[in-house]
């Protein structure tokens, strides 16, 4: 059992604050932040949030460090990172206004999120912007614990795994807040295939997916992982691998498995792949928990399905004869 498997045990023993910013994390993922914050990490390395949003992620995380006798708020760090606003390619809510909208003339919530962690600002370092303008390619310091709930798109991901993963160190510790999101395979075939260095703490809390690295992973996988250099059909069998470790959440509402073979039909739809990809997700159209939650991942894969030129079987014969 590894150290964070041992917080499992903790939950009850976590009260939320009565003013905690508003988030879109569960109780249980909130919980377990701050029971990582106080129990498990140091601040002697990068302590890294990545998608702090309206900053109730980062409340329960802050509050757990400064709850935490081996955290030194003097030299301690936790880096905070968003777009700080509303608005294409963010992301974020207009709940995440102090007032619940956006003013007419202003975007950004970062006053508001500075105010509601005004508690923890001498520790907390804020980053602001687009995460491939706010994080430094040059830092190689290694990141103790690293929070993502940012990578809602490859190419959003690609920073993630380029300035971050490739920090990690035996004992860094990961949570990956999207993990039931079918939409965002990278997250689950960059997991694959660091499998063999990783623990992964037990059934995912809710949709975070939380791993400690148990051995130093060889610079030639974070390549890979950073550059995107596998094939679909790795892709599926990296894929595949996560979901023969991975089954139930704690709260056993989320069948990972199926949310995970629905992410394989995302892996082919993304390649233009789209036959494949129907293929893939019409099985899992009798899964009882995919039918309800992801009705537009059905339609917007069965949509570009039949949006694809069809090949009659005259014309595919024809293209057997030619080749041989």
């Amino acid at each position: 059992m590894t150290n964070l498997a041992r917080l499992y045990s903790l939950f009850d023993s976590v009260e939320l604050p009565e003013d905690l910013p508003y988030t879109q994390c569960s109780t249980w993922e909130l919980q377990f932040l701050y029971l990582v914050g106080r129990h498990r990490l140091t601040g002697r390395d990068r302590i890294v949030e990545l998608g702090a949003g309206g900053g109730g992620s980062t409340y329960m995380l802050a509050m757990g460090l400064d709850e935490n006798p081996a955290f030194d708020r003097r030299t301690g760090r936790l880096h905070a990172y968003d777009f700080f606003r509303v608005g294409k390619g963010t992301f974020a809510s207009e709940k995440f206004f102090t007032a619940g909208h956006k003013p007419e003339d202003d975007n950004s919530f970062l006053n508001d999120f500075r105010e509601r962690l005004s508690p923890f600002l001498p520790f907390l370092e804020i980053h602001a912007g687009d995460l491939w303008q706010t994080s430094d390619p040059d830092d190689t310091s290694p990141v103790e614990f690293l929070h993502i709930d940012i990578a809602k798109t490859a190419r959003v991901f690609r920073c993630v795994s380029e300035r971050f993963l490739t920090r990690l160190q035996p004992g860094s510790v990961v949570l990956h807040q999207d993990f039931a999101g079918p939409r965002l395979p990278w997250l689950h075939h960059s997991t694959g295939a660091l499998l063999p260095y990783i623990e992964i703490a037990g059934p995912p809390i809710r949709s975070t997916l939380a791993f400690e690295v148990t051995k130093p992973i060889p610079g030639d996988v974070l390549k890979r992982v950073s550059e995107d250099a596998y094939t679909v059909d790795e892709k599926l069998d990296l894929i595949t691998a996560v979901q023969d470790r991975v089954d139930r959440d704690h709260t056993d509402g989320i069948p990972f498995k199926s949310v995970l073979e629905l992410a394989k039909a995302y892996v082919c739809h993304y390649d233009g792949q789209h036959r494949r990809a129907w293929s893939i997700a019409k099985p899992l159209l009798t899964d009882e928990y995919l039918s309800r939650t992801r009705a537009d991942h059905f339609a917007q894969l069965r949509k570009a399905y039949e949006a694809e030129p069809k090949v009659s079987p005259m014309s595919r014969l024809k293209r057997l004869v030619g080749m041989g």
